[in-house]
């Protein structure tokens, strides 16, 4: 059992780090509520004890102190709904006179959100004053907020020395997230197939090579296939491609070869005569894409082969997309590569999904409940897949 699961808050204030960085449209209302969701069980838990409960949170990158647009008020009447009526009190700062004075307040049963974080420069910068004043709203500290967890910042990594051991825990979001993570990493039964797409090879590269410890298949699909195939001597039109990492690319091979590590490269693709939504399309083998010509996903022999790859797995790591698939015509791939993965989640295999691509994929596609876990800490799941230690597991865990 975990600390967070054993301990009683009944009378307790509980400080809590959550990850309420949910995008907003032009009326301020939430497009995509998911982080504000994942965390709800963790603040019931504190409520149903007797506990209350104080949110702190940043919103967005606001550059010059507190503005309305990135103030988290924003978020008070849709935190109510999904706490089933809960009061919500709003504090219109995170630190000062009317933080601690509705925070003294707070009776049983109630929530009291701050103010953003990030109006403060000292939040981003890991201050050790400004984490001694936010430590001092609550008696127990839970970071509940894994998308945060690679920051050391004052409210994820500073802040924890100021509770002691009993007092000081991970959220359920943070637990789940570790645990999915550490299954991947140090416990993956074989075969492991790691799913890797997106634009970018420099983005990935650090992560790949983590995986050629682990894993026994990497598929490679997205923009960063064709580097892969340009590297091989292919020819590949105007499609995406990081000519200063062609050497890179070369160098992965070969290490997954003298690993045994299988790499799947998409042999043909979806081709576009343009980015965009209304291109006209044809199909060709990927390293064979005439002038003038874009790959933008993967193709049916690559989606029959990715497919097979993955249906044989028992663990199975998917981060970043197969192709553009915002757009509709370019989305097949990606959607082959989600239900793959849902139907060898079905037959047994353990499958861990991360990075904001691959997360806002699967629900749109609506797989969310049929894979083992969706992350929903993009850079934070990176992060721990390159091999480093982040700081805002390491302060709880001190």
């Amino acid at each position: 059992m975990s600390r967070f699961t054993t301990h009683n808050f009944k009378g307790q204030k509980a400080l809590i780090r959550v990850d309420f960085n949910v995008p907003l449209d032009a009326a301020f209302n939430i497009t995509d509520d998911t982080r504000m969701r994942a965390t709800i069980p963790t603040i019931n838990k504190i409520l149903a004890d007797g506990g209350s409960v104080i949110l702190m949170s940043h919103l967005g990158r606001p550059k010059d102190g507190p503005t309305d647009k990135y103030s988290l008020k924003h978020l008070v009447n849709h935190l109510v709904k999904l706490l089933n009526g809960a009061t919500v009190k709003f504090a219109d700062d995170c630190i000062g006179a009317s933080a601690y004075e509705k925070s003294a307040a707070l009776q049983p049963g109630e929530v009291l959100l701050l103010e953003n974080l990030r109006f403060y420069k000292e939040e981003e910068k890991g201050d050790i004053g400004f984490a001694e004043k936010l430590s001092k709203l609550g008696d127990v500290y839970v970071n509940d907020a894994f998308g945060t967890a690679h920051r050391a910042h004052a409210s994820t990594a500073v802040i924890a020395q100021f509770f002691p051991g009993d007092k000081k825990m991970f959220g359920l979001v943070m637990e789940g997230e570790v645990l999915s993570a550490e299954k991947v990493m140090h416990k993956s039964e074989r075969p492991f197939t790691a799913i890797i797409g997106g634009a970018k090879v420099s983005d990935k590269i650090l992560i790949i090579e983590n995986l050629l410890e682990i894993a026994t298949d990497i598929i490679i699909g997205g923009g960063m296939a064709y580097t892969f195939m340009k590297a091989q001597g292919g020819k590949i039109g105007s499609s995406l491609c990081e000519d200063d990492r062609l050497e890179t690319a070369v160098e992965l091979l070969k290490k997954a070869a003298a690993k045994g590590v299988n790499i799947h490269l998409p042999s043909d693709s979806v081709i576009a005569d343009k980015f965009a939504a209304d291109a006209n399309i044809a199909y060709a083998p990927s390293n064979a894409i005439p002038d003038g010509w874009m790959g933008l996903d993967i193709g049916k022999d690559a989606c029959e082969q990715f497919a097979g790859c993955i249906k044989r797995s028992k663990t199975i790591l998917w981060n970043g997309p197969m192709g553009v698939f915002e757009m509709e015509k370019f989305q097949h791939g990606t959607k082959v590569v989600a239900t793959a993965i849902a139907e060898a989640t079905q037959a047994g295999a353990f499958s861990l999904v991360g990075g904001g691509d691959s997360v806002a994929a699967i629900n749109q596609f609506g797989f969310a409940d049929k894979v083992s876990y969706v992350s929903t800490g993009g850079g934070a799941l990176l992060e721990y897949f390159e091999g480093k230690a982040l700081p805002g597991i390491a302060a709880i865990n001190k």
